[in-house]
């Protein structure tokens, strides 16, 4: 399956979803991207940045390797692996890919939508979007 359909696939699947992206954060490039609107590629890039910043920032980074000294973890697995943002309107989760950690996957919905069906639908497509690549 090729990434397009796989986001397509995620977008339709993701209740109340209006914009689902594919990031690979070691290059910082927005490598798929399915909206319900048109937005200026200004917008788009600052995603692929946004998306780096929360999960490979580094303070958040700092915190990572913080947290891995305190429990004794010598893996250089990445400690976060989810994250959910609240705005005003919608709801932004982003997911670190399991085969490749440098890569998310971006699911935006409705503010309205059902926070567990949204988490469990996007974890559900994520590895078809890693499988397309």
């Amino acid at each position: 399956m090729s990434l397009e359909k796989a986001l397509h696939a995620t977008q339709s699947q993701v209740p109340d979803c209006v914009a689902v992206g594919y990031v690979d954060m070691a290059t910082g490039m927005l490598l798929g991207v399915k909206t319900v609107d048109s937005h200026p590629s200004e917008v788009l890039d600052l995603v692929s940045a946004a998306t780096a910043d929360l999960f490979q920032g580094t303070n958040v980074v700092a915190i990572e390797n913080m947290f891995k000294k305190t429990r004794g973890v010598t893996h250089d697995l990445h400690y976060f692996q989810e994250i959910v943002v609240f705005s005003t309107n919608l709801l932004h989760v982003f997911l670190r890919g399991k085969k490749n950690q440098n890569h998310a996957l971006v699911v935006v919905t409705r503010a309205s939508a059902n926070i567990g069906m949204v988490l469990t639908k996007a974890r559900l497509t994520l590895p078809s979007c890693e499988a397309a690549l």
